[in-house]
């Protein structure tokens, strides 16, 4: 079975490529696995000094469900199954890392999230991943 790399970040944009996505399933012979994937940026600073290792993971946990709820509820309308994952890290290294670790054929990204440089053409997440991915990448918009 064909098993697809979903990465959103809650962003309005993000939930868009999701919602064309949906538009082309009908591209596969059989719907695919489909994980969906956010990934948490690390907390800066000293903070574990402050805060203890299991409460940084629940908010990791709490945070990352969030930016996965508008998705999940997309693919849910639509009939679609989906497994979570919520990573914590650098983005396109933890895509990467999830693809292969969840051996992915295809990842679908849209071409810019919550990115905080505007009006660039490919996001820098998007454009790290392309460069990083040895598993093809569809970009969706």
């Amino acid at each position: 079975m064909l098993k697809i790399l979903l990465p959103v970040d809650g962003s309005d944009i993000s939930n868009k490529a999701v919602t064309d996505f949906i538009k082309l399933l009908d591209w596969y012979r059989e719907t695919p696995e489909i994980h969906l994937l956010n990934v948490q940026l690390p907390l800066r600073g000293d903070i574990g000094m402050f805060i203890d290792k299991e409460n940084i993971k629940q908010y990791h946990q709490e945070e990352g469900l969030k930016a996965l709820q508008a998705s999940r509820d997309l693919l849910y309308q639509a009939g679609i199954a989906c497994q979570l994952h919520i990573l914590v890290g650098d983005p396109a290294e933890m895509i990467k890392h999830c693809a292969i670790e969840k051996q992915c054929n295809q990842i679908v990204i849209g071409p810019r999230g919550l990115g905080s440089v505007k009006g660039l053409l490919l996001g820098s997440v998007t454009n790290k991943v392309m460069q990083l991915s040895t598993i093809p990448v569809l970009l969706v918009k």
